[in-house]
């Protein structure tokens, strides 16, 4: 059987990084993507054949088109790559709103489009889309991180219906909170100035509480819910995967209370 190859995006840090070494631990050929390679290329496994990085900058066409062109044919598309917002609303100029949805949003939509005729012809092929907890429950101080995340669950949810009569898959990740990751620190230049004084003492709290949280998630919990989506034999058509003790949680409370509301 030839080896599958799966190519993620985002791979610098966080969910992307760890996905890559779990998935080349367990044997997979593996494309690594990210805008910088070079600063993420120590942190990866050491040099292999099932194992290539690759530059992409999943909001230029071209990059992606390059990107591709370098993979080849591949098995799983994980859409990982992502940015991270927290701040007033009110006080976040449109056009870092922009700047969110063209990586969180346009860049997952484009990604997943630039693939499809191959997995198409082929009749088989898996997209797997990382979200947020942030789309089981509302959470202040992240709306238009939220919005670009939940763009992608109802984006994800349509086209698992669409592609069906192709064999294409489609799949969500929706992992929970991760202070470990690099979400904080890879957008504090573009957070400055987005909790005004009038939002601080509320700020303040929100902040506490997520100093103390009942449950975590770690960037193992992601890679091994990918995995678990890629490889569902139980659960073939199962759409969505909470990430995370606190996401696991989330999800099921929210399932409870649908439940109810329908009973």
């Amino acid at each position: 059987m030839t080896t599958p190859t799966i190519l993620i995006t985002g791979c610098s840090s966080g969910y992307g990084l760890e996905t890559a070494r779990h998935f080349h631990a367990q044997g997979w050929q593996v494309v690594a993507t990210m805008r910088n390679p070079r600063a993420a290329a120590p942190l990866l496994p050491e040099p292999s054949p099932r194992l290539r990085v690759l530059p992409l900058d999943v909001t230029r066409p071209e990059s992606i088109q390059q990107a591709l062109q370098a993979a080849g044919p591949i098995d799983v598309l994980v859409n990982n790559a992502g940015l991270g917002l927290f701040g007033a609303f009110e006080a976040t100029p449109m056009v870092t709103v922009r700047e969110i949805f063209e990586t969180n949003t346009f860049g997952t939509m484009a990604m997943t489009q630039a693939v499809l005729p191959q997995f198409r012809a082929r009749g088989a092929g898996l997209v797997v889309n990382v979200t947020s907890s942030a789309t089981l429950a509302p959470m202040p101080l992240v709306a238009a991180y939220t919005a670009s995340k939940t763009a992608i669950e109802g984006f994800t949810a349509s086209l698992a219906f669409e592609l069906q009569a192709f064999g294409v898959r489609v799949k969500l990740i929706e992992p929970g909170y991760a202070p470990t990751t690099r979400f904080t620190a890879n957008g504090s230049e573009r957070m400055q100035g987005l909790i005004p004084p009038a939002y601080a003492p509320y700020a303040q709290s929100v902040f506490a509480a997520l100093g103390q949280p009942a449950a975590l998630t770690s960037e193992l919990d992601v890679a091994e819910a990918v995995w678990l989506a890629v490889h569902d034999q139980e659960e073939p058509g199962r759409l969505r995967y909470a990430a995370g003790a606190d996401a696991v949680a989330l999800a099921s409370a929210g399932a409870a209370a649908t439940g109810a509301a329908v009973a």
